[in-house]
């Protein structure tokens, strides 16, 4: 039964009358495969979770950042549909973006739940965490698991996502072409996809020969986005002689244009801004943004049609990037003329 103790390995030797040596190594087997586990100075003892995910519990948990608004809605429903037509039964988490919520969550699906497979977005992918080593756990017990819309670079698990890398470089290409030298940026710094952003951003301004000003550069971490209209001042003060801005999302783009609206600032005539992830909050915006696509709901549908291939075959290679698109739309026009 799980929980239970088993006996020592001299016992077991007596009992199927093989040398200790051979018992051994069988018992390195099953703690390889997550089916027993050792506790120091105790024993083997039959694994909770890895019993139960072999005895058909088609079970799998998603743990998001966010549930009920934004992007995330429709990432979940394409994970739960796909989940559900195969048969699985799905149990929800979120974190909030919280270290500390994402070790409880890892934690209570090692030790409490039956589960077939795990999809989860890195909390704070940008930063180091303290929970890799859960990861390392989960790695160890053979359960499997895909990252969604980032991951962690050291951990070998694979990761369903946009390339983000590509995304910044088309929103910054964008208003290139519409003729802005003077391009700020407003990135997180503390999930991976924002240094990515960031990155495509770079590479777009070095390849048109336009030096990438630092002193535009805003960089906001996920307690400063919530708040990042009472800091009103400092991004304008950063954006000062910019024609053109790249936000990291959507809802940066928004509080983008609240602030310019109290301070008389026009978008697009004095401002032109394009936006990252083309959720329903661009086409909502007092200017409807110009936004580089997020695959959404299929994006959800893909990791949710990896993690089963890899429950399938352990050997499969669930990594996939999605190609990101532009929507043209009214926040971003051609540059005045110095």
């Amino acid at each position: 039964m799980p929980g239970e103790r088993l006996k020592s390995e001299n016992e077991l030797a007596a009992e199927f009358g093989m040398s200790r040596q051979t018992v051994r190594h069988a018992l390195g087997i099953l703690e390889q495969e997550g089916i027993i586990g050792c506790r120091q100075g105790s024993g083997n003892y039959i694994s909770n979770v890895a019993l139960n995910r072999r005895s058909g519990s088609k079970n799998v948990v998603i743990i998001s950042t966010y549930l009920n608004a934004y992007i995330f809605p429709n990432i979940i429903e394409g994970m739960e549909e796909v989940l559900s037509e195969a048969g699985y039964g799905v149990q929800i988490a979120f974190t909030h973006n919280k270290v500390e919520n994402e070790r409880n969550v890892l934690n209570r699906i090692l030790t409490e739940m039956s589960v077939d497979g795990i999809i989860v977005e890195p909390t704070k992918s940008g930063l180091p965490n303290p929970n890799l080593r859960i990861y390392e756990e989960i790695i160890r017990r053979g359960i499997p698991t895909v990252f969604f819309n980032s991951y962690y670079p050291g951990v070998k698990l694979p990761h369903v996502c946009m390339d983000d890398e590509r995304a910044g470089y088309l929103a910054a290409k964008h208003l290139l072409e519409l003729g802005h030298k003077r391009i700020g940026a407003i990135f997180k710094s503390d999930d991976g996809q924002g240094p990515r952003r960031y990155q495509g951003y770079q590479n777009a301004l070095l390849e048109a020969g336009v030096k990438v000003r630092e002193e535009n550069i805003i960089w906001i971490d996920t307690e400063d986005q919530r708040t990042i209209i009472k800091d009103d001042k400092r991004i304008l003060r950063r954006l000062k002689g910019c024609t053109g801005c790249v936000t990291y999302n959507d809802t940066v783009a928004f509080d983008l244009e609240t602030i310019c609206q109290k301070h008389g600032i026009r978008i697009p005539e004095e401002l032109s801004v394009v936006s990252i992830d083309n959720s329903e909050l661009a086409k909502l915006c007092e200017v409807p943004l110009t936004s580089v696509a997020h695959p959404m709901n299929r994006l959800g549908e893909k990791a949710a049609e990896n993690l089963i291939s890899m429950i399938d075959d352990p050997l499969f290679d669930a990594n996939y990037e999605f190609e990101p698109d532009i929507r043209v739309r009214d926040s971003a026009v051609q540059a005045r003329e110095e």
